[in-house]
């Protein structure tokens, strides 16, 4: 089935049952049958080409945060955007590609004095999957500092959309509802102090780290909030916070987060969200809804 692209692409851009618990932050996941790894936005475009003239069945990652894979891996292509990484400065605007970590964008735009960005900093992700889902955090959203973003759309073909057009709203965008894939972004920011910036980021990280289980492999949240409530409470007010199903566990620290407490399968965790949205919804009648992708085999 994959001998044409085995033969395409060589070693550095191609593995053969490539485990995806080393490219999930949950430390979950079986082998994807091939992992794709493009350096340039040419070579993602081309790659997606050949493999759907294959028509062979794919799916597009960056970082892994917010992914929860099967055990039993993939079948079909995995193609990451980790090596999409180039980050440029113009004036006040950075641009990012889509696998730039949100760790090194805003670092590197508080190098350059450049603010807007604070609140991302110690949110885990790529620049892809932060425009994708309109990641936020301390009152901060991606759609405050976006004026460009380059995106392919189901033909394949590059597009952008300006200043508007994104359809940003809580946790979704343009993006997310049509399933394109952003390429790269620009970020509109604006000049401060460099120690100024570095304070801020430094109060936020400390302020995620005595309120996130961050010394464990999780996805982040694992529900979008409903309206009118705070997930955590929900889960609180139930009586959950700690359980645990294997070593999958809703975190003592913050019971927003499904912890992976060192070797949790993802049937643990499906099991673990299912429990939780049964029993918030019997005592409460409020559904909650997954934050997280979960990626069946």
């Amino acid at each position: 089935m994959y001998t044409s692209l085995i033969s395409k692409y060589s070693p550095e851009f191609l593995k053969e049952n490539e485990a995806l618990s080393l490219h999930s932050s949950f430390k979950i996941g079986g082998p994807a049958d091939i992992f794709l790894t493009p350096d340039s936005p040419a070579l993602l475009q081309e790659m997606i080409n050949f493999i759907q003239t294959k028509q062979l069945r794919f799916m597009v990652m960056g970082g892994g945060n917010n992914l929860l894979f099967s055990d039993e891996g993939f079948r079909g292509v995995i193609i990451s955007t980790d090596k999409l990484n180039a980050l440029t400065l113009e004036e006040n605007i950075v641009t990012a590609q889509c696998g730039v970590s949100l760790w090194d964008l805003t670092a590197f735009s508080c190098d350059n004095s450049l603010s807007g960005l604070e609140f991302a900093s110690g949110i885990p992700g790529s620049v892809g999957g932060a425009v994708f889902m309109n990641a936020g955090a301390y009152g901060g959203e991606m759609k405050d500092v976006i004026i460009s973003v380059d995106f392919l759309d189901h033909d394949n073909q590059v597009r952008n959309h300006g200043l508007t057009g994104h359809n940003f709203s809580y946790r979704t965008s343009l993006y997310q509802q049509r399933n394109y894939l952003v390429l790269q972004a620009k970020f509109q920011l604006t000049p401060q102090n460099k120690e100024e910036i570095k304070a801020q980021m430094k109060d936020l990280q400390q302020r995620r780290e005595s309120k996130q289980p961050l010394e464990y492999p999780s996805a982040g949240s694992v529900f979008r909030r409903p309206e009118g409530h705070f997930v955590g409470k929900l889960i609180d007010d139930c009586g959950l916070r700690g359980f645990s199903i294997g070593d999958a566990q809703i975190s003592d620290k913050h019971s927003g987060f499904i912890i992976n407490k060192g070797h949790a399968r993802s049937q643990d965790v499906k099991n673990l969200i299912k429990h939780i949205q049964e029993i918030v919804k019997c005592k409460f009648g409020v559904e909650l809804h997954t934050e997280i992708r979960i990626i069946e085999n």
